[in-house]
């Protein structure tokens, strides 16, 4: 796990959007994509459209992940915890 990626699922343990977690880090619109991109793909974190609405299947975090909130799995919770 990544520097970045730890700290942004720091973040994710309560449903967040992408604009919070853009100004709670500082970090560039492009590094919190790719950072979302990458912890999704792992499974650690979960996209939805609204707090009780989870997105499935192939979702395209790196074009629509303005739009869309964001919230730790059990998995992510685990590998956050476990360092």
């Amino acid at each position: 796990m990544t520097d970045e990626e730890f700290d942004l699922l720091d973040e994710l343990y309560f449903v967040q959007s992408f604009d919070y977690l853009l100004e709670e880090l500082g970090w560039s619109e492009e590094v919190l994509l790719q950072t979302l991109h990458s912890l999704f793909q792992k499974g650690m974190i979960k996209c939805l459209a609204s707090p009780d609405d989870e997105l499935f299947g192939n979702v395209d975090i790196l074009s629509e992940g303005k739009s869309m909130l964001f919230l730790a799995t059990k998995k992510g919770l685990m590998a956050h915890n476990a360092i």
